[in-house]
């Protein structure tokens, strides 16, 4: 391994590093704040839930920190040890060319999987079941791991056979052609994905008529938003955890409740989650995560272009360059820079977030929004005491006293 390939493997482990700091603020913090509800809500939240709160938080945060020194360690297990010998031994049995590479990528993926179950097993019948969210049977699991599996292998293979013909056959222009068609997927797969793949892992429901289905058509029709209908999912089978989102595009967009939030939560409560979803597409915020995420590809795919036509990057490992390993090697290899970029996303994200609650207060008033983001804080054991370093870096949605209190100020 070259003394590149070595800065970029103490990179990954200090990226490692940066997030077992933060992660170990966010457990001293939620300690230091465990005997006092903080008090814009000490009238709805009991010390006792406070406590879960905290013990959960405490406890995910520490799995968090394991999970993170693992996964750093896998990563450059495979760039200095383990892909040489996996690529030498797939050739004793795959002559060179295409199918080569994509089986070695396949190779990696499946092993990668397996190494991931460790993990996957211990947060749902350790963790979840520990703080009693685990619905999950062990054939449950082991049949969402199989399919799975077998979808991203049935996706993922002649995508690989796509994208590695089009490097030998157009050199120069492939990437193009390669990110104009992982575009076209990407906007199609919200089309796909709940038709067709999200039934096979949950059911899907019509919403029963009556007065829950009466007052989200009402808002619905309020807010000019078209849609396929209004489904609950069975997601108590898996988790005690509740949550609501939109799925699809354009006239295909179908909005999903989970039982749970449907069992938990009031009709004024479930009808500003709501009114907090719609506005999340009248501010237009899935065509500009859409948009990041096509400007991204697109950087991805540059880097891709690069990596294939430069000899040595594959050799800063000590590896063959193949496209198979030089694709690996690359996904690997972006690892640190995707962390410190994360906070930019997640304030883009909470950005959004705001808007998307001031959206609900104008439609449907704060309470029922207060009071919704309270009951999902204190049904998913939730902190209310994030520490705001920690925060700043890995929350996607604001903490909920921030958000409380910005409801409140707005009058």
């Amino acid at each position: 391994m070259s003394l590149v390939g070595v800065v970029i493997c103490v990179a990954i482990g200090l990226s490692a590093a940066l997030g077992v700091y933060l992660r170990k603020r966010q457990t001293e913090t939620v300690a230091a704040n465990r005997e006092a509800v903080p008090a814009d809500f000490a009238r709805d939240v009991t010390l006792d839930e406070h406590h879960r709160a905290a013990d959960y938080t405490i406890a995910r945060t520490r799995f968090a920190m394991a999970e993170t020194l693992y996964d750093a360690a896998i990563s450059i297990l495979w760039l200095a040890a383990w892909m040489a010998p996996l690529y030498a031994l797939v050739s004793q049995f795959v002559s060179p060319g295409l199918t080569r590479s994509v089986v070695f990528v396949l190779a990696v993926g499946a092993l990668g999987h397996v190494l991931e179950l460790p993990f996957s097993l211990a947060n749902s019948f350790w963790l979840e079941e520990r703080f009693g969210f685990n619905r999950l049977t062990l054939k449950t699991f082991l049949l969402d791991e199989a399919k799975e599996a077998l979808l991203g292998a049935a996706i993922g293979t002649p995508l690989l056979f796509g994208m590695f013909w089009l490097l030998g056959a157009l050199p120069h222009t492939w990437w193009l052609i390669a990110y104009v068609a992982f575009i076209a997927l990407m906007i199609a797969m919200t089309v796909i994905y709940p038709t067709f793949i999200a039934p096979l892992f949950n059911k899907f429901t019509p919403m029963e008529e009556g007065a829950l289905k009466a007052r989200m058509e009402a808002l619905l029709a309020k807010c000019g938003f078209e849609s396929k209908g209004l489904y609950v999912m069975d997601a108590s089978k898996r988790s005690a955890h509740g949550n609501a989102y939109f799925t699809g595009f354009g006239k295909a967009k179908r909005i999903v409740f989970f039982d749970t939030l449907v069992e938990k939560h009031s009709v004024d409560e479930i009808e500003s989650i709501l009114a907090h979803e719609l506005g999340h597409f009248k501010y237009g915020h899935v065509r500009q995560m859409i948009l990041q995420a096509a400007v991204i590809a697109f950087v991805g795919f540059a880097a891709l272009y690069w990596a294939f036509g430069n000899e040595t990057f594959a050799g800063w490992f000590g590896l063959p360059n193949d496209p198979g390993v030089v694709l690996v090697a690359l996904l690997l290899a972006k690892e640190p820079i995707s962390h410190l970029l994360r906070p930019l996303f997640a304030w883009r994200s909470r950005k959004n977030e705001f808007e998307a609650d001031d959206f609900a207060r104008r439609m449907v008033g704060k309470e029922p929004m207060i009071s919704a983001l309270t009951r999902l804080t204190r049904d998913n054991l939730a902190t209310l005491t994030p520490d705001p370093l920690y925060a700043n870096f890995y929350f996607s949605h604001p903490p909920v006293p921030v958000r409380v209190a910005q409801l409140r100020a707005a009058g």
